[in-house]
C-alpha cells in the first residue's frame, strides 16, 4: 500500500498503545496491518455499536473489545486487574475517543497504564507522509497534566487522513 514504518520502541511484554490521529475508520485497518508487519499484536477498544452481525465476529477476531460508552463501568479497574494477571498484554486506544475533532481527549488509556505500572507506546499515523511512527514510549508518572502535555506534543505534527478532524486541545 506504499506505507513505511519507523519503529524505535521495544516490544514490551505489556503496554498501552496510544494511537493518533484517529480521523477515519481506515486507521484501524492500517494500524492492524502495521502491527502485523512488525510482528506485534494488540487488542483494541471499540464502541459496542460496531459489534453487530457480521462485523462483530470480525472485530472480535481482530482483537476488538466492545465498550458501552453510554454508562459508567469499571472498565479501567477491570483492565488494570487483567493486565496484572497477564504475562503479555497489548491494548491500542485512540485518545480522542472519536473520529471527529475532540480537544478533550479521553484519559482512560492513561489511567490504565498508570494503574498497571506499564508504559504507553505512542504511535503516530501520518497520511501525508504515508508513514506510521512508533518512536516514543512514556512511563506514566502520575502527574496527568504533565504527561498528557507530553503525549499531545508528540502527536501535534501528524496529519490524519482528515486533518481538520484532529485537535490536540490546549496544552
Amino acid at each position: 500500500m506504499g506505507w513505511k514504518a519507523e519503529v524505535n520502541v521495544p516490544d514490551y511484554d505489556k503496554c498501552i498503545i496510544c494511537a493518533a490521529p484517529h480521523t477515519t475508520n481506515w486507521d484501524l485497518i492500517i494500524g492492524k496491518l502495521f502491527l502485523g508487519a512488525i510482528g506485534r499484536e494488540s487488542g483494541f477498544f471499540m464502541k459496542k455499536e460496531w459489534f453487530f452481525f457480521p462485523l462483530g465476529y470480525l472485530f472480535r477476531w481482530m482483537g476488538g473489545i466492545p465498550v458501552n460508552r453510554s454508562k459508567r463501568t469499571s472498565l479501567v479497574e477491570q483492565t488494570v486487574e487483567l493486565i496484572k494477571k497477564s504475562s503479555k498484554f497489548h491494548l491500542a486506544i485512540t485518545p480522542e475517543g472519536t473520529r471527529s475533532a475532540n480537544p478533550n481527549w479521553k484519559k482512560g488509556f492513561y489511567f490504565i497504564a498508570n494503574g498497571a505500572g506499564i508504559p504507553i507506546v505512542l504511535i503516530g499515523i501520518d497520511y501525508e507522509k504515508k508513514c506510521i511512527y512508533a518512536n516514543k514510549a512514556i512511563m506514566p508518572t502520575g502527574d496527568i497534566d504533565k504527561d498528557m502535555r507530553e503525549i499531545k506534543l508528540y502527536f501535534k505534527d501528524f496529519k490524519g487522513k482528515h486533518p481538520e478532524k484532529f485537535d490536540i486541545g490546549e496544552l
